[in-house]
């Protein structure tokens, strides 16, 4: 064995021991870059560290987005602002720079069915996650189905624990369905989340018709008041994308 193969052979164990396999993997090029650009060797250690902790963070983010469970991807480039003239598109981007998330404050977007409003949830829960958070993506059925199993079982504490490791919760449809002895099993939920995280929640209704969800008029005005205590309150007030489109495509037709 010459002398570059045993040198080889060293960097890819001290890689392996150090876990490291993305340099292991990856050392030769950065090798060939150096040589290339006449680096000195302060300039290819660097260069070995900097690729490492970009690979980390890469794999972090990866993680993060798995854990997430968004059901797609949704960008704030994507989304059109110009069809909800309301919606303050500068508080939309202050919010995405993460500063609720430190205050642990709750973001609530209120409107019509098809205005966009998963959409805006869900790019602030990527924006957020970008910078480290981590987010938990639940339509609001789902949860409730996964409390009442939970509270069946007699390990609703313990499932409730679960979710304390989310710095953001993103709520979706809330109203669609009256929620019934679910609604007190969802009251607390966010209880246990007041001022300890955040919550991002949509919903195709305004405050004062969330009864007709809850049933209970002083759980309703107690989850409310949680609620909105800390909270930004982005109102969707246009009409549904989704119906534009389908006007487009029989206009096409």
């Amino acid at each position: 064995m010459d002398a570059s193969a045993i040198i080889e052979a060293r960097i890819e164990l001290a890689c392996g021991q150090l876990r490291l396999p993305g340099l292991a993997q990856y050392y030769r090029d950065i090798v060939r870059d150096a040589l290339e650009r006449n680096s000195d060797h302060l300039s290819f250690l660097a260069a070995c560290l900097e690729y490492e902790v970009a690979r980390k963070q890469e794999q972090k983010q990866l993680a993060l987005l798995r854990q997430a469970k968004f059901p797609v991807l949704k960008t704030l480039q994507e989304f059109q602002f110009t069809k909800i003239p309301k919606l303050p598109k500068m508080k939309v981007e202050q919010l995405a720079g993460g500063d609720f998330v430190g205050h642990h404050e709750n973001v609530l977007c209120i409107g019509k069915s098809g205005t966009g409003k998963s959409h805006i949830a869900i790019a602030l829960g990527i924006e957020v996650m970008r910078q480290g958070y981590r987010v938990r993506f639940t339509p609001v059925m789902q949860l409730i189905q996964e409390l009442q199993q939970a509270e069946s079982e007699y390990r609703l504490p313990r499932y409730l624990k679960t979710w304390n490791k989310y710095d953001v919760v993103i709520l979706d449809e809330l109203g669609y369905i009256p929620l019934g002895e679910g609604g007190k099993l969802l009251f607390q939920f966010i209880s246990q989340r007041y001022e300890r995280s955040s919550l991002i929640i949509t919903s195709n209704l305004e405050f004062s018709r969330w009864i007709e969800v809850f049933g209970d008029p002083a759980l309703t005005t107690a989850l409310l008041d949680r609620l909105t205590h800390h909270s930004h309150i982005l109102v969707f007030d246009g009409e549904s994308h989704r119906f534009r489109e389908r006007l487009s495509r029989s206009e096409e037709v």
